[in-house]
């Protein structure tokens, strides 16, 4: 219900933004709007402002929606109101009006991303996990519980690491751009820190998912391996687990924190799905002890891991990540821009073939985020909204016929030449946009199928 509710909120909330900038930017400029629609099919709720010649409609169907102006192209205009017509206005304004939209998204983007900057966010600090194995990070020389003072992709200078979240954020931009990166990390807080260059221009790129950061070894903050939660009838209790024990050491290898313990339990099941039994070393209470812990094989996505039936690591040190008012806003115009431009890059790479079409996502998988985010609380669902405004406002702004961008590239030609795209010409383009968009749409909803079907 919650994941129903959140998406329903998210697509009424975004589509009605973008809606509005056009309906906004329209009665600016002198044109007549005749209904504001959110939503098609059956009407929920109709309304209209006295004085206002504007019809506002919400619909049943959340999945798009509409500003139907004064247009002589669509129906007969009388000569007393010509002058309100879209058609008749001029271009400037009617490119205005039609990149209203997108940028209405964008601005609703930069408000969530400033917003959640002076309010401020509790996220991990950037204290590296002990790195995958055979990883980009582990090649190059981190061990784990490095905090990470500095980071600058390519030859750019490094800026400060403002937390674990930060960190991500980079090694993706760095990755889907091809380019190495390089860490300044230190032993502990604050102290001397050195160098460390990750050679992510060695990886092939081809999908941003969870696989992307196995690759490059960094995938969490560090945590304590101490044991938590623990379930009845499951490894753990077996084994006489409690929650609060400390590991050590697993079969005489030392283990570092939360993760590498988390590998070395899902490590304990054979090909077959045969049990393997493991010597763990634990601090109860200040005492040492060994126990025998015998993970159960579980199959996950075609191979076997082992489970112990309880929750795996501390909590990872946080801090709160707060920005002043200037400071947030800027912030905030700068992630929009990184994201909009990533998202330009890698729609590039996918046309290229350099990047997979797994990325496009479509609205079950946008759904089950909207729903995960919201169960995190209003921070986590502030950011997936701001996420997802982008990326409305950069996909309408693509070249298509039947987007925002395609009739801006119509007033491109006419601003050029002189003379608007021909009656024939126009149904020609508008036909091709409706084949590219339905085959963008089928990708995205297959795509979202094998995401949940796995």
């Amino acid at each position: 219900m919650l994941t129903l509710v959140a998406f329903v909120v998210a697509l009424g909330l975004l589509i009605a933004v973008h809606e509005y900038g056009h309906y906004r930017v329209a009665v600016a400029c002198g044109v007549k709007v005749l209904r504001f629609s959110v939503g098609f099919g059956k009407p929920l709720l109709t309304w209209r402002k006295k004085g206002s010649p504007t019809e506002f409609v919400l619909c049943a169907l959340p999945l798009g929606g509409y500003v139907r102006m004064l247009d002589e192209r669509e129906a007969p205009v009388d000569e007393a109101e010509r002058h309100l017509a879209f058609n008749t206005q001029p271009l400037r304004s009617r490119a205005a009006i039609v990149a209203a939209g997108p940028a209405a998204n964008l601005l609703l983007a930069i408000a969530i991303y400033a917003l959640v900057n002076w309010t401020g966010v509790d996220e991990p600090k950037p204290i590296l996990a002990t790195p995958v194995a055979g990883s980009v990070a582990e090649r190059a020389g981190l061990h784990g519980g490095e905090w990470v003072a500095e980071a600058g992709a390519a030859d750019a200078e490094a800026s400060a690491v403002g937390s674990f979240e930060d960190l991500r954020w980079r090694l993706t931009q760095a990755a889907l751009s091809s380019d190495d990166i390089t860490l300044w990390v230190a032993p502990r807080e604050g102290g001397a820190t050195r160098p460390v260059r990750l050679a992510l221009s060695e990886l092939d790129v081809r999908e941003a998912d969870a696989a992307l950061f196995q690759h490059i070894g960094i995938t969490g903050p560090w945590s304590t391996p101490v044991v938590g939660e623990i379930m009845a009838g499951g490894a753990a209790a077996a084994a006489g687990l409690r929650e609060g024990d400390v590991v050590r050491r697993v079969d005489d290898q030392p283990v570092g924190d939360g993760q590498s313990l988390r590998a070395r339990i899902r490590a304990a099941s054979g090909p077959a799905g045969e049990p393997i039994e493991q010597r763990w070393d634990i601090v109860r209470n200040g005492q040492a002890m060994v126990l025998t812990v015998k993970p159960v094989p579980e199959q996950q996505a075609g191979v076997w891991v082992g489970r112990v039936g309880a929750y795996i690591g501390a909590m990872p040190e946080m801090m709160t990540v707060r920005l002043g008012p200037v400071d947030g806003l800027v912030q905030g115009v700068v992630r929009t821009w990184e994201v909009s431009w990533l998202t330009l890059k890698m729609m590039g790479r996918m046309l290229i073939g350099e990047a997979s079409v797994k990325n496009l996502s479509g609205p079950l998988t946008i759904a089950d985020y909207a729903g995960k985010s919201a169960s995190l609380g209003i921070t986590s669902y502030l950011l997936f909204l701001a996420l997802i405004s982008v990326s409305l406002g950069v996909l309408n702004l693509l070249p298509l016929p039947v987007l925002d961008g395609g009739h801006l590239m119509y007033y491109l030609w006419e601003g050029v030449t002189g003379r608007s795209v021909s009656d024939v010409w126009m149904e020609r383009l508008q036909r091709g946009g409706v084949v590219v968009l339905m085959a963008l749409m089928f990708v995205a909803l297959f795509n979202d199928v094998a995401r949940l079907a796995g």
